[in-house]
């Protein structure tokens, strides 16, 4: 296999699929981070999560065509104003999901798979009579565009690089958030014993609501990013679910840390393997190790200790 291949033309190969399985895990920490907040930390199985992402795409694409026909000389900065505008709409639908449904299934997280299940259903559909049934993508600024040159024979897409920053950025804010304010404080209290957190004087149910809209807007920011990647669909959310799932339960649930170990080692492994065969066999063989894993670890990589 390697026997027509130079050893500059293995490393350049090796070195762009690396590139390639960082690009892969941005996205999965995206997709990811949201769904930590909201079924690690708080124990709800939301099966809609990838319909607030897609949210976010939609947003994203609005602000696209808006600042296409009514700014156009903006145009190259409107990506940063879809983020902020598809943060803000997916917090807010999360908060009312949360206000008027989830806070009743707390202690039956069984029912919120099944309610969250539903929930997506009629998001999907919701988007199918906005937008339609067929998939829109959104074209994105000159400067986005190309790829830089590393050197004579790699080369990493712009937009990658963009994205792989982006995660870093947010990433790092939800550390600051989770675990340096004092909002993240509360959080931690109430998932460690929320009896105690409440006899303390601490809000939990508004702590719920804010912590669920914080995820649901995360996962809004993923649904921009997912813009330059891919085009958007009603339910291209639902191609996405179980990956994300599957990054959070190996990583360990509540441990911020342990989804980003997740995403990284699950990237590089199909990324690297995709090398040496196809996609969905690479795809095959990185779930069966997970599974194997799981089986001996069954808490995860990194696991929070919690008292009930």
């Amino acid at each position: 296999m390697f026997g027509d291949y130079s050893i500059g033309d293995l490393g350049a190969i090796f070195a762009m699929q690396g590139f390639a399985g960082l690009i892969l895990f941005s996205v999965y920490v995206l997709m990811a981070l949201g769904l930590a907040i909201i079924f690690g930390q708080m124990g709800v199985i939301n099966m809609a999560h990838g319909e607030f992402m897609i949210l976010g795409a939609y947003v994203t694409w609005m602000t696209s065509s808006a600042f296409q026909a009514y700014l156009p000389s903006l145009f190259p900065g409107y990506f940063f104003v879809a983020m902020i505008l598809a943060f803000i709409a997916a917090g807010a639908l999360g908060m009312l999901v949360e206000w008027g449904l989830i806070r009743h299934l707390y202690k039956r997280p069984l029912d919120t798979l099944l309610a969250t299940w539903g929930l997506s259903l009629i998001l999907q559909q919701a988007y199918r009579s906005i937008f339609g049934a067929r998939e829109v993508g959104v074209e994105l600024p000159q400067w986005m565009l190309g790829s830089k040159q590393i050197t004579d024979t790699i080369e990493v897409p712009i937009n990658g690089i963009f994205v792989m920053c982006l995660t870093f950025l947010i990433t790092a804010a939800v550390a600051y958030v989770m675990y340096k304010s004092r909002w993240g404080r509360q959080v931690r209290a109430v998932v460690q014993n929320r009896v105690m957190a409440g006899a303390v004087g601490i809000n939990t149910e508004k702590v719920d609501r804010y912590t669920f809209g914080l995820g649901c807007g995360i996962a809004g920011i993923a649904g921009s990013a997912f813009t330059m990647i891919g085009s958007t669909g009603p339910t291209s959310g639902q191609l996405y679910i179980v990956d994300t799932f599957l990054v959070v339960v190996f990583g360990g649930a509540a441990s911020l840390f342990g989804t980003i170990a997740s995403a990284f080692s699950i990237s590089q492994a199909q990324s690297t393997m995709e090398f040496f065969m196809s996609g969905s066999m690479a795809k095959v063989l990185t779930l069966l190790a997970i599974v194997a894993i799981l089986m001996v670890r069954p808490q995860g990589l990194f696991a929070l200790k919690v008292r009930k």
